[in-house]
């Protein structure tokens, strides 16, 4: 098996998956608040933590895939950033395997296109470029974009920071390829596939999920299982600038009669 799982609390099932250059100690601040209502599974994508990485241009059916078969028969999902993802991709190639599907500060296309707003493309371009030479100089400055926004940016970074130092550094070729998933994947004419309840979580203040693409994944998402909720002074990783809100949603979502 070459994902990683840490299984924790209990309760119903559910997975996170966590996002570029990080690895399953970031749900630190949710796990806090979580593990008494949930059993929490926390991945190690391919390439992270501890968890071995995918053969070299592994697809995005192949990372999922890789995740689905390491966790419970049927679970809720939640995925941040890239791991929304890498847990949308899953809801659509196991259906019957994702109850609920939960997204935290995500996009179905991360890259700017006409119409679309999103991540710059030579942004991506360059840290890509920037990887073999000094990745560690790369994965800071992209903890930097995450909490830009954020009120308590410095914090946010501190927590981030310590959540990677907990565990090995990620394999070099897991950090491109995560690049060229956030690069090339998009999902958006897959949306209208979902059938199971989806709650997709924002931060009004997110660089890499600009405001102006909330209202356009909205729209394709079926109308009947769709929800979102916009933490107003939240930028990329509001479940740890913001991880009481954060956990009351997950928690009002996954247990709606209590």
């Amino acid at each position: 098996m070459s994902v990683y799982l840490e299984s924790r609390g209990q309760g119903p099932d559910l997975v996170l998956v966590h996002g570029w250059g990080m690895n399953g100690a970031v749900w630190q601040p949710l796990l806090e608040r979580l593990e008494s209502d949930f059993c929490l599974h926390l991945v190690d994508l391919p390439g992270f933590g501890h968890s071995k990485p995918l053969p070299d241009g592994a697809p995005l059916s192949d990372w999922s895939q890789a995740v689905l078969d390491a966790v419970p028969q049927q679970a809720a999902w939640l995925g941040w950033s890239l791991g929304g993802l890498i847990a949308t991709q899953a809801a659509l190639q196991a259906p019957s395997r994702v109850s609920q599907l939960l997204t935290l500060a995500s996009s179905p296309c991360f890259v700017a296109k006409d119409n679309w707003p999103g991540i710059k493309p030579e942004v991506l371009t360059a840290f890509a470029e920037q990887l073999s030479e000094d990745h560690e100089a790369v994965i800071k400055r992209f903890l930097a974009l995450q909490a830009m926004g954020s009120e308590h940016a410095k914090t946010d970074v501190r927590q981030l920071r310590h959540s990677l130092n907990n565990k090995p550094s990620p394999h070099a070729d897991a950090l491109s390829a995560g690049l060229n998933l956030l690069a090339e994947v998009d999902l958006r004419a897959q949306l209208t596939e979902l059938q199971m309840p989806t709650l997709r979580l924002y931060g009004r203040l997110d660089g890499l999920v600009p405001y102006k693409a909330i209202p356009l994944v909205e729209v394709l998402l079926p109308i009947a299982n769709r929800l979102q909720y916009i933490e107003a002074k939240a930028s990329h990783a509001a479940f740890i600038s913001h991880p009481d809100s954060t956990a009351e949603k997950i928690r009002a979502f996954l247990q709606p009669c209590c």
